[in-house]
């Protein structure tokens, strides 16, 4: 009828303001309408809901328990400790048994239970008086049930898993600790360090053991587990609190056994492969170095030098040693080496971790024995050969020289002219001495000379690195024959008796430097005589000079004239 009045257009103001005095007062002094069942206002709702009660599950949660006029009779929170209990077996008054049901976790609840589904006409104590109203303020933290196990939820998967976590592997890995609600208790980020250890036998919580089986190096997932998996009752005693169930976000980082070996895959292998690496040889190799999962340590390229050591020898740690071994020159593998064929359980401090698989891609430049000589491969040698060089001859050949990896170093036909040496005069580096013997003009050849042979450890400057074996290409142009060894001027005619005599053209009795020197000239000039070819026909002279000037006053007498067959002491005169 009122609202009828209220509503009608008819009834003066005064009135209207009349009667909504009335309905006011008497809202006021109406006794409370009682409670038939519990009612629940809920004050917060998270966006997802991890899981919701069900009867028969075990929850964690905080309380404060008033009167309806707002006086406080009891909370968790003061005690510090969350209350927990099984829901639905009658270890709560009935209303909040009722109350828990369908609660998500984190979510928050002001529930009001009536008497008959409290503490009824009986009370509790001096707490609670009989027949009262109760109103609790719930915020629920953790639910879980005695059925249940390790559940994973695995968010990341890597495009390449070529090997999953098996009982007694070891692994290193990070992880985010947090209870259910999203608390953080524990987190190896923080740390700055992985947490490693072996999987499946025991060293880690039965909870995280079954977690992680079957995850792959860079696999992120995240493994909740019952305390009956984690802590149990009485928690860690410091951040984890009794029968809490435990959340971790994982990322697996590394993972071997102690029975592994290397794994060795070949990215490359050339066509042709005619020598492979064997104990005892000397390597120069790049590499890149990783850790298992990416993450990059090292590489010889940024340091634009090669790796430079001996294999099979204990020179590098025993994981390379080994991965070294039977490999080709240009070829390019990838070693994966478990921490105990490599830096073991301490790493090397800020780059490698501890207990860390090393992942090296190398690529072989060159390697030779120190016991290599020049290799020599004829190419191509012309059907007729008259004379073939040995020491002493005076040789012209053009060469295209490079690295074993085809990094070219230099070419005589770049600069449009032969390179010309003198055999056995420690003209060129010892292999290519030995390459160019018993050659015939026209011939060609492929020479491999180890470092030992060419320029050994130190190299040449920014052309030839190192330990580097050298690769020529030559072609023998022309050659003169030289003298015989120990010779540096000989007769072609009969040497004339009076040879000491037509030397000394002023006829004082004795030779001085220019008349010796304008002699063997005319000697030469006339054919007559030759000088060793390839060297400064001056100098030799001189040098002859010198021999035959046996008190070094600047000129020869005829005692101290002597023919080099005269002579009981082998050396470079007349």
């Amino acid at each position: 009828a009122i609202r009828g009045a209220q509503n009608s257009h008819s009834i003066p103001k005064g009135i209207m303001l009349y009667l909504s005095v009335l309905v006011a007062f008497a809202a006021c002094n109406a006794p409370p309408v009682p409670l038939d069942d519990i009612f629940i206002e809920k004050t917060f709702v998270p966006e997802q809901c991890v899981r919701a009660v069900k009867v028969g599950d075990y929850v964690r949660y905080h309380y404060i328990g008033t009167f309806p006029d707002g006086k406080k009779f009891d909370s968790s929170y003061d005690r510090g400790s969350t209350y927990n209990v099984f829901v639905g077996k009658k270890q709560l008054i009935e209303g909040m048994d009722k109350a828990l049901v369908g609660m998500c976790v984190n979510e928050r609840s002001l529930v009001k239970i009536p008497p008959h589904l409290a503490y009824g006409k009986r009370g509790y104590g001096d707490i609670i008086p009989a027949d009262s109203i109760l109103h609790f303020d719930v915020l629920l933290l953790d639910v879980w049930n005695p059925e249940d196990g390790v559940q994973i939820k695995t968010y990341h998967t890597p495009s390449i898993c070529s090997r999953k976590v098996e009982v007694s592997d070891y692994i290193r890995y990070h992880y985010n600790g947090t209870l259910l609600d999203g608390t953080l208790f524990d987190s190896s980020h923080t740390r700055m360090r992985t947490y490693d250890t072996y999987v499946g036998i025991g060293w880690l919580i039965a909870g995280m053991d079954q977690g992680l089986l079957g995850m792959c190096v860079g696999e992120r997932r995240i493994i909740t587990m019952p305390p009956s998996l984690g802590y149990g009752e009485n928690g860690d005693g410091s951040d984890i609190p009794g029968q809490a169930s435990l959340v971790f976000d994982v990322i697996l980082l590394d993972l071997h056994n102690p029975r592994d070996g290397i794994a060795v895959t070949n990215q490359m292998v050339p066509e042709s492969c005619t020598r492979k690496s064997v104990s005892g040889d000397f390597v120069r190799y790049h590499y890149n170095g990783s850790l298992l999962d990416g993450t990059f340590f090292d590489s010889s390229y940024s340091r634009n030098r090669t790796y430079d050591t001996y294999v099979g020898k204990g020179y590098v740690i025993a994981g390379m040693d080994e991965g070294l071994i039977g490999v080709c020159v240009g070829e390019k593998r990838t070693i994966t080496i478990p921490p105990h064929l490599g830096y073991g359980e301490e790493g090397t401090g800020s780059k490698i971790p501890g207990s860390a698989v090393l992942v090296f891609d190398i690529h072989i430049i060159d390697f030779h024995n120190p016991s290599d000589s020049t290799e020599i491969t004829v190419s191509y040698k012309p059907e007729e050969c008259e004379r073939q060089t040995k020491k002493g001859d005076f040789v012209k050949y053009h060469y295209n020289a490079s690295l074993m990896d085809g990094t070219s170093i230099d070419s005589t036909y770049n600069y449009g002219k032969t390179y010309n040496i003198v055999l056995g005069a420690n003209q060129v580096v010892p292999g290519m001495e030995d390459g160019l013997m018993e050659m015939c003009v026209g011939e060609k050849r492929h020479l491999v000379i180890p470092p030992h042979l060419g320029y050994g450890e130190r190299g040449v400057t920014d052309e030839v690195p190192g330990s580097a074996v050298l690769v020529f290409d030559v072609e023998l142009v022309d050659m003169e024959e030289g003298l015989p060894e120990g010779y540096m001027f000989i007769w072609n005619d009969d040497v004339s008796p009076d040879l000491f005599a037509e030397m000394d053209k002023d006829k004082d009795e004795q030779v001085e430097p220019s008349e010796f020197t304008d002699y063997i000239m005319r000697q030469v000039n006339e054919g007559k005589g030759r000088l060793a070819p390839g060297f400064d026909p001056y100098r030799i002279i001189d040098n002859m000079f010198s021999n035959q000037d046996r008190n070094g006053d600047g000129k020869i007498t005829e005692a101290e004239f002597k023919l080099k067959a005269d002579e009981s002491a082998a050396h470079d005169e007349l």
